[in-house]
């Protein structure tokens, strides 16, 4: 497990999925089969990743990953780091006949996405790209509702993500530094559109098209010593995509907004039959049935409260924890060769569409998806 003494890889890599599959007696495979996951963490400062095993009770740690790699023992590399050292280490793992299970972005170019699919195929070895949103309760209950039917034909998705990262110089910002510095891999467009791939593609219908703007409109921030820097990459991004079957959807990222939603992030799905609004625990929809009838007089004070006019989605099954979920996918996934589809390839295909976006931004033109193929 390389990257884990940073936030993402600590708290919902280690600690909550890991760590937490351990704390329950490890992963049923049936027939009376249990997998015990033994990590071996691995970190760039000792001191760091040293207190960090100590603190678990973990034996195994090193500052190298090529002795990582080379523990006998060793089957699955997994990788949290910062996004531009990914791609050489999954490289290193391929190459020593790792199955691989990293975050997202795999890469920082399509081209260097796809040649880690094409490796990993090559060497016939199991891959996973964390696509963790396809996992929580709310996207969970409004896949139930596409798969139901309830919706009748889709016409369009709205969504909203974002939360006000704080400049750094009067209150410590809740992001790295490096997420606003283009050199290092930064902007929220290469952090968030592999998201709205893999979302997009699995619960509504796959991207064909698109139009993205982005902005950095905090040009002026303060890293983690409280010394100023220039924000080089883009802190929020607003994109319209057509999908197949001329649904359209427009999501707005941004670390530049105040939050007035239900939660941090909200999509909302209309057809023609019904609507429905996910966050990342709960989803309300509404019937055509049940739907207003609104009339627009701005003369008079609005006296329909429309947010209680929805009905809650139950939840009719306990949700587990989205990181640890598909954590135990991908280990069943290498331990019995049970289906699993969010592979390296599908990685590139978050990456592809983060760069389509990028070059829309410069270019200030809509663009066509083309399907990817290895």
């Amino acid at each position: 497990m390389n990257g884990v003494t940073g936030r993402m890889g600590y708290r919902q890599h280690l600690l909550r999925s890991v760590l937490a599959i351990r704390e329950q007696g490890g992963l049923d495979l049936g027939d009376g089969v249990t997998l015990w996951p033994e990590p071996i963490l691995v970190g760039r400062d000792a001191g760091r990743v040293g207190a960090l095993a100590e603190r678990h009770g973990l034996t195994h740690w090193t500052t190298s990953l090529d002795e990582a790699l080379a523990h006998p023992l060793a089957e699955v590399y997994f990788d949290a780091q910062v996004t531009p050292a990914r791609e050489q280490a999954i490289r290193a793992a391929i190459a020593a006949g790792k199955h691989v299970y990293t975050e997202k972005p795999t890469a920082t170019s399509l081209d260097g996405a796809l040649e880690l699919a094409r490796l990993a195929r090559e060497a016939g070895v199991k891959t996973g790209a964390v696509q963790d949103k396809l996992y929580l309760p709310g996207l969970r209950k409004l896949k139930r509702l596409v798969d139901g039917g309830f919706f009748g034909r889709i016409l369009s998705v709205r969504g909203e993500f974002g939360y006000w990262v704080f400049e750094g110089d009067w209150q410590s910002p809740q992001r790295p530094s490096w997420n606003y510095r283009a050199e290092d891999g930064g902007g929220i467009v290469l952090d968030m559109f592999p998201h709205w791939s893999y979302v997009l593609e699995n619960i509504i219908a796959p991207v064909r098209s698109l139009y993205a703007h982005t902005a950095t409109h905090v040009p002026l921030r303060h890293d983690e010593r409280g010394e100023p820097y220039r924000a080089t990459a883009d802190d929020a991004a607003y994109g319209v995509f057509e999908l197949e079957g001329g649904i359209v959807a427009q999501l707005n990222s941004s670390w530049t907004v105040r939050v007035n939603r239900e939660e941090l992030v909200e999509f909302q799905v209309d057809g023609t039959e019904g609507s429905a609004v996910a966050g990342l625990r709960e989803c309300r929809v509404q019937h055509r049935a049940t739907t207003p009838k609104p009339v627009w007089n701005p003369d008079l004070p609005v006296t329909e409260r429309f947010r209680e006019q929805w009905q809650l989605v139950p939840d009719n099954e306990e949700f587990d924890n989205g990181f640890k979920a598909q954590w135990e996918a991908f280990l069943r996934h290498v331990a019995t060769g049970s289906p699993y589809a969010g592979d390296l390839l599908e990685g590139a295909r978050g990456v592809q569409l983060a760069e389509l976006a990028l070059r829309s931004a410069r270019e200030g033109r809509r663009l066509d998806v083309p399907q990817l193929e290895l």
